[in-house]
């Protein structure tokens, strides 16, 4: 903390003089960065710290240094994701390494002089969620640098990021001709519908005004008030601005636990301490915050991260003092990096017509508040933000996936003309919650719900639906932050059970692990999560957590019918180990269930070589269609570079889904898809036309899904697709003209 204070007073004495670009010199307009440099080197005890700034084309130059040549500066230069500092500026992420020289990535640039310099640790300079550049520091002696010194460098990097964007470190973005013609962005659907209006974006805030602060314990106290502000903020907004239901104020809540939180607090605190303004402590916590929970895979643990974000937004509201919300268009579409449920709640109060998200997911708060409001959504819309302007018109279409900027006059009215239709439909779609699921020639369907969250459960009656194919157990011990007791899972459980009636619910046990934090348990650090220590695995080394989540599910069944299902199943031996835990449990519960229904879901493919032993022994079987799709392919559904590459109409795909089908037919098991697939009307017809007609899916897709099947013959389909199938040698989706034929008759809705 000692040698915190005293850098950041020797920065405050700096700044007041100004920083000049030029490495080397003093300068014109005041100290330079080299200066800079010598100061953070001396202060860390580090033999070199060398600052590199962005420049125009995704390059980095060497800007200033102290420890290597002088003379590289203003001529080193690498491409962003080239050496250990291009990592740093592609990924956002610290690289803290006791021997860079042996990094399979380190670029060595010989006029630098750096050959006898081992350990290294580079910060990146970020500002608004831009990269403007990369600070580091090295010593010739290996060694990992201490978490106290890394947080003193990105500090640092806080500072030296306004010093860089006051000096135009990253002016030269070309303008022109490209931002007024109109672009396409392939997304992933949140919540279905159209939009169509102008462009606001969300999250550019105001730059920070002063870093360092001249009364520590003042600044604590305006602190302190800002955070109670924040506080009452956010209870009037569930008190008084929520949909109808309980679901988003369980996801406010969970917002509302988060903004409770202590650990995040007492850092922004400390920050305080150390001699930072309020506006950059918060700053520098949530960008700490923003980096860890970045690396985590899990989609829904991401999430998170907008949460956070949406309370450090507030915190910094409230330290400014500024209540004045601009009026926006009505029905514009807003644009945001992430965004939290509470955020999104108060948008959409303002009138927007439709939102699109860079980052974040389907299972996430916002885009579960997003269904509750039946307000359209994209997200993965990746490169985005830095291609849209306030004003900008979009077409945003939620139902094929994608964002048009700047669409041209006849996109615009085709636009026009297609929201005109959907609205007719949606009027169409609500007569057909009490009609059966059934194709045109009589086969009968059976549609349910994936749910994760107890307010999800009020759809089965909004949608008709045949029940609950998938019951995600593990998001409502996700959104608490632990796992629940016995009784409290049981409570939950039974009242799932008790609001379903008559209709089934499957219980999928906790999918936790990898890159899912438990909170008794230390971090496994993985290079592949998804296939990793998570869900089954982790149930099957941890039998006391598996079998507490085992008596729950059975104690809420009250004797009633009780279907569970493992996920990640890989071997036949493991769901037999899994199924015996459950069978052990049960005979200790009483009343006991009227009806115990053991299930496997198929994910991994090396069940389709071992089908006949697991339909042997499991009541059914649901295949995850995500799960299998990105172990098939060895593509991980979470990158964004990869997503729409692979297709689930592709022939590898649709034959193995034909071998699961052959096997559960043979042993009389019923085989369902609950993976989001299931909830697309061309999909959803194909997987029905093999033989697969229990689907579960979110509950925004089931009435158009029936109406879909209510169009469709589905023996003409079989032909159709059987035909496909034998002309497809070679290619990699049948899509194409099985979309054509769905459309030529219009099969899609």
């Amino acid at each position: 903390m000692l040698q915190t204070r005293r850098l950041l007073s020797r920065l405050r004495d700096m700044m007041a003089l100004g920083f000049s670009m030029i490495g080397s010199g003093n300068g014109a307009d005041g100290v330079p960065l080299g200066e800079l440099a010598a100061l953070v080197a001396t202060e860390m005890v580090a033999e070199v710290c060398t600052i590199y700034a962005m420049r125009p084309g995704d390059l980095l130059e060497l800007t200033a240094t102290h420890g290597l040549n002088p003379e590289a500066v203003g001529r080193t230069r690498l491409r962003v994701g080239e050496g250990i500092v291009g990592i740093v500026a592609a990924t956002a992420t610290v690289q803290n390494l006791p021997d860079a020289q042996n990094h399979p990535a380190f670029a060595y640039r010989p006029e630098t002089g750096e050959a006898p310099f081992a350990s290294l640790l580079a910060v990146p300079v970020r500002r608004g969620g831009r990269i403007l550049g990369v600070i580091a520091v090295q010593n010739r002696a290996p060694r990992r640098y201490l978490d106290d010194e890394v947080e003193l460098l990105e500090t640092v990097a806080m500072l030296l990021a306004e010093v860089l964007a006051a000096a135009g470190a990253t002016d030269g973005a070309e303008q022109g001709l490209g931002a007024t013609m109109p672009r396409q962005f392939q997304a992933t659907p949140f919540a279905p519908g159209i939009a169509i209006g102008p462009v606001v974006l969300h999250g550019a805030g105001t730059p920070l005004r002063r870093l360092l602060a001249d009364d520590p314990v003042q600044e604590a106290a305006r602190l302190d008030l800002a955070i109670a502000s924040m506080r009452q903020t956010l209870d009037d907004l569930i008190e008084t601005k929520l949909p109808a239901g309980d679901g988003p104020r369980e996801v406010l809540e969970a917002t509302r636990l988060v903004a409770g939180d202590g650990g995040w607090m007492r850092r922004v605190r400390e920050a305080v301490a150390g001699g930072l303004t309020a506006e950059a402590a918060v700053h520098r916590v949530a960008n700490d915050i923003r980096d860890r929970m970045r690396r985590i895979a899990d989609p829904y643990l991401r999430e998170r991260l907008a949460d956070m974000e949406d309370l450090a937004g507030r915190l910094l509201a409230a330290l400014d003092g500024d209540d004045v919300v601009p009026a926006i268009p009505l029905g514009a579409i807003l644009i945001a990096r992430r965004l939290g449920p509470a955020q999104l709640l108060e948008w959409h109060a303002r009138g927007i017509g439709g939102v699109a998200i860079e980052e974040g997911s389907s299972a996430g708060h916002a885009a579960i508040l997003a269904r509750a409001l039946g307000l359209p959504a994209l997200g993965g819309v990746r490169g985005l933000l830095a291609a849209v302007e306030d004003g900008d018109v979009a077409v945003l279409d939620a139902d094929e996936g994608q964002l048009i900027l700047r669409p041209d006059s006849e996109v615009r009215t085709a636009y026009g003309r297609a929201l005109e239709m959907r609205l007719q439909l949606e009027t169409g779609f609500a007569a057909q919650r009490h009609l059966p699921a059934q194709t045109l020639d009589g086969l009968s369907l059976s549609l349910m719900l994936n749910v994760g969250l107890v307010r999800e459960v009020e759809h089965l009656d909004t949608t008709g639906a045949a029940g609950i194919g998938l019951f995600r157990t593990e998001i409502a011990m996700l959104a608490r932050g632990e796992i629940a007791d016995v009784p409290e899972q049981a409570a939950l459980y039974a009242r799932v059970l008790d609001a379903a009636g008559d209709r089934p619910v499957r219980f999928r046990t906790l999918d936790l692990g990898g890159d899912k934090l438990l909170p008794d348990a230390p971090r496994q650090e993985e290079e592949n999560p998804a296939m990793g220590w998570r869900s089954l695995r982790v149930g099957l080394d941890r039998p006391a957590l598996m079998r507490r989540q085992l008596r729950a599910l059975l104690l809420a069944a009250q004797g009633r019918t009780l279907s569970v299902m493992f996920p990640m199943v890989a071997t036949v031996a493991e769901f037999r180990a899994a199924r015996d835990l459950l069978l052990a449990e049960a005979e200790r519960v009483r009343p006991a269930p009227e009806r115990l229904l053991i299930g496997s879901m198929i994910e991994i493919p090396a069940l389709l070589w071992q089908l006949p032993a697991l339909m042997a022994e499991a009541d059914f079987v649901s295949i995850g269609s995500n799960d299998l799709m990105q172990f098939l392919f060895a593509a991980d559904r979470g990158t964004p570079g990869l997503a729409g590459r692979y297709d689930l109409l592709s022939p590898p795909v649709l034959d193995a889904l034909d071998h699961i089908c052959t096997a559960a037919a043979a042993a009389e098991v019923e085989v369902s898809v609950c993976g989001e697939h299931a909830g697309r009307p061309l999909e959803a017809m194909v997987l029905a036309a093999l033989g697969i007609t229990t689907l579960s899916m979110p509950a925004a897709s089931l009435l158009r899904l029936k109406a879909a099947f209510a169009s469709v013959h589905l023996a003409e389909l079989r032909a159709v697709l059987a035909a496909v199938r034998r002309n497809s040698a070679g290619q990699a989706s049948l899509r194409a003209p099985l979309l054509s034929w769905a459309r030529e008759h219009g099969h899609l809705v």
